[in-house]
């Protein structure tokens, strides 16, 4: 099982270590090196010496084809997507974005197709979400292969399995880059009425306890809304002594098909400012993928698509062009003479006028125009 990845990655060349945040850019003739008939031998000197300096990895002596994958060139520019492998969830969180949640993925072939699409368009970097990802059925193969295919992971969870003995064992023999964690309150009357399910802080507290001692890469997303609004402060402190880094997220959208049944939710003396929007690579660097295989440019702007179960790599040649597209005004904003400085793309903005959303949530230019219809 490699423990480094060598890779190109849009014009450079990396070395990368599953498990470790840190990359390490190096010469197209090293890359070659590494990537000749004679790499077969032991690991180069040159490179055993990196690879202890940045990661504390001894390889020396050991064969190179033991220890490395090498990824071959791509002629797309993608370096990440997010495969989401389930929409179905063990929570029903009243913010979840998702809206009906449907126990529905691919089978196993169809996934194999679908990552071998996503190691040929170019991509490193891949999030794995649902739903619930480590609930779908089919996670731990799915994992296994794309670190396999020589990716750097990332899972978005919610803990709750996190204590299974079969999954910890999974996530430390194949490190992920990344496991982020959603929050939802710091105590189990707040937790488990936000999630709408009993035991669920206890399940994420036994987990996130089981992957801190298990030494995996944590981050915590600590999820904003009416519901633990006061409760900020205790999920920081959770995330402090457990020595963890943690981010807010507290601007709340509208489902996925346009429903406002999420806004609810959301806390007025939270709902953040957004930076100013100028542009995207989601569809020319990066892209989305949903449980039936179908490529999109984002989560958000999910059509067009591409099927890549049917179409494959191939069909991803069209997507920057969809992307451009999606990108332009349209509806209430086409004629706004504010959108130079606005803070939302076009496709999250239309998700909600069609939730008929408060123009405050999302649009930071209400004091100069008034609501469109």
């Amino acid at each position: 099982m490699h423990r480094v990845i060598a890779t190109p990655f849009q014009g450079k060349f990396l070395l990368l270590c599953p498990g470790k945040p840190q990359d390490l850019s190096i010469p197209k003739g090293k890359f070659d090196e590494l990537n000749s008939p004679e790499s077969e031998e032991t690991c180069p000197e040159w490179f055993s010496g990196v690879v202890q300096r940045t990661w504390g990895l001894d390889v020396r002596d050991q064969k190179f084809s033991d220890v490395s994958l090498i990824r071959s060139p791509s002629s797309f520019n993608y370096g990440q997507a997010s495969y989401e492998l389930n929409l179905g969830c063990n929570y029903d969180c009243k913010h979840c974005y998702l809206g009906i949640k449907e126990f529905e993925g691919l089978p196993w072939a169809d996934r194999v197709k679908v990552l071998h699409a996503l190691r040929d368009a170019g991509v490193v970097w891949l999030q794995l979400t649902g739903g619930e990802p480590m609930i779908d059925k089919l996670f731990a193969a799915t994992y296994s292969y794309a670190f396999a295919l020589g990716m750097m992971i990332e899972v978005l969870t919610n803990g709750s399995r996190l204590h299974n003995a079969v999954m910890l064992d999974l996530l430390t023999q194949r490190p992920p880059q990344k496991m982020t964690l959603s929050v939802y309150g710091a105590t189990e009357d707040t937790y488990d009425g936000l999630t709408q399910r009993r035991g669920s802080y206890k399940a994420f507290s036994r987990g996130l306890a089981a992957a801190h001692e298990a030494g995996l890469p944590l981050e915590l997303s600590i999820i904003i809304t009416n519901d633990n609004a006061h409760e900020v402060d205790a999920m920081h402190a959770l995330a402090k002594k457990f020595g963890i880094p943690a981010t807010d997220f507290a601007n709340i959208s509208p489902t996925i098909y346009g429903g406002s049944e999420t806004l609810a939710s959301q806390s007025s003396r939270h709902l953040t400012k957004r930076t100013q929007f100028n542009g995207c690579d989601a569809g020319n660097t990066f892209f989305h993928v949903d449980p039936h295989g179908n490529a999109s440019t984002c989560k958000v702007a999910r059509d067009p698509k591409i099927s890549l179960v049917s179409e494959g790599v191939e069909g991803l040649r069209r997507l920057g062009g969809i992307a451009d597209g999606l990108l332009l005004r349209q509806g209430g904003c086409s004629g706004c003479q504010l959108s130079g400085t606005c803070g939302t793309c076009m496709p999250l903005a239309s998700l909600f006028r069609k939730a008929k959303a408060p123009l405050a949530n999302y649009c930071q230019h209400t004091e100069k125009r008034k609501e469109v219809s």
